[in-house]
């Protein structure tokens, strides 16, 4: 399998992946800042959340644990986007250093110097992107297991939130972690546009669909309005396609039929509504489009493996069990 190859770009106005990603917990942290002397290597375990490194200076090889490698240079950026183990080097016959901190809270300030004295040099920056809710899950889920992002003669905004980071991680400073946070998730939302941008037709399910003519406009249609009885000849007319053009371009393009599409944006709007709000069970069955709560909860159920009561209580952010939660999720089981 290649890794995908990405040229860094700004991407025009997405308004999808803006809701999507104003509803999660979005988070990152910088970890490390390496400075590298030859021969070095460097060996990170395998993790629950996606890591990322930008090659400032140098060069280097990254292997991942299947076997896979790539040769990255200055000013690449690379994410290992479900944390796989893997390991990064300039000579693979040195004694790699084992991160095994790496779950540590906060960043090591300062630089980390590794590695034997002789050139070449290379600097590097490492850390890790964390999302909380599920409903974002499918859109790591859509990102090959390593993405090389490489940059473009004009820079642009990916390259100029790395190089800050890369100097607010250099020396102590007062707010440097929270400064250093708020970059992290900047910095993942514009290397998802610019991989979104690089999708060719077919690819990026979803969220390469956003940019086509047709299908992009549709989707925004479902996210704004799940609730509606979406039927294939009205949402095509809306768009400009005819029922069976219009059918055989969004399954090709999103990789699942409209219908199923509606399903689970319904289900994945519930869910967010279950978390964050107090309504009732019956009124988030409505707004999602089901007349009758059996009907949502038994669909819920069968989507997210718990009954709508019982999703709620056990994604509290407090992990404990209301008494409400335990008689509602009785009730809806």
């Amino acid at each position: 399998m290649l890794c995908p190859i990405v040229r860094w770009s700004n991407f025009g106005s997405m308004d999808i992946l803006a809701q999507v990603l104003d509803r999660v917990r979005l988070g990152g942290t910088l970890l490390f800042h390496f400075e590298l002397g030859h021969p070095w290597n460097l060996e990170l375990p395998a993790r629950p959340y996606a890591l990322f490194h930008y090659l400032s200076r140098g060069s280097a090889t990254l292997a991942l644990g299947q076997g896979q490698e790539i040769q990255m240079t200055e000013g690449d950026f690379v994410v290992i986007t479900r944390g796989e183990p893997h390991t990064l080097y300039s000579d693979r016959r040195a004694k790699p250093l084992q991160i095994i901190d790496i779950d540590r809270s906060s960043p090591r300030l300062g630089v980390l110097r590794h590695g034997g004295r002789a050139k070449p040099l290379s600097t590097m920056i490492c850390g890790n992107f964390t999302v909380s809710r599920p409903l974002f899950g499918s859109v790591l889920e859509l990102l090959p297991p390593m993405l090389l992002l490489k940059p473009t003669a004009d820079g642009g905004w990916l390259e100029a939130i790395l190089r800050r980071m890369v100097s607010e991680s250099a020396l102590e400073r007062p707010g440097q972690r929270v400064a250093l946070s708020r970059l992290t998730e900047v910095l993942f939302v514009e290397a998802l546009r610019s991989w979104i941008a690089s999708l060719k037709p077919g690819e990026g399910g979803w969220l390469g669909a956003i940019s086509d003519p047709h299908i992009g406009p549709a989707l925004k249609l479902i996210h704004e309005n799940p609730e509606r009885p979406w039927a294939l000849s009205d949402l095509g007319q809306r768009v400009g396609l005819g029922r069976s053009a219009f059918s055989a371009r969004f399954t090709r393009l999103v990789g699942q039929s409209m219908h199923r599409y509606v399903i689970e944006r319904r289900m994945a709007e519930a869910a967010f509504l279950l978390e964050t709000s107090d309504e009732p069970i019956a009124r988030i069955a409505s707004r999602v489009g089901y007349e009758t709560a059996a009907a949502f909860s038994k669909l819920f159920h069968r989507h997210h493996g718990l009954s709508p009561g019982r999703y709620r209580a056990a994604r509290r952010s407090d992990g404990g069990w209301r008494q409400g939660d335990v008689l509602e999720a009785e009730g809806a089981d």
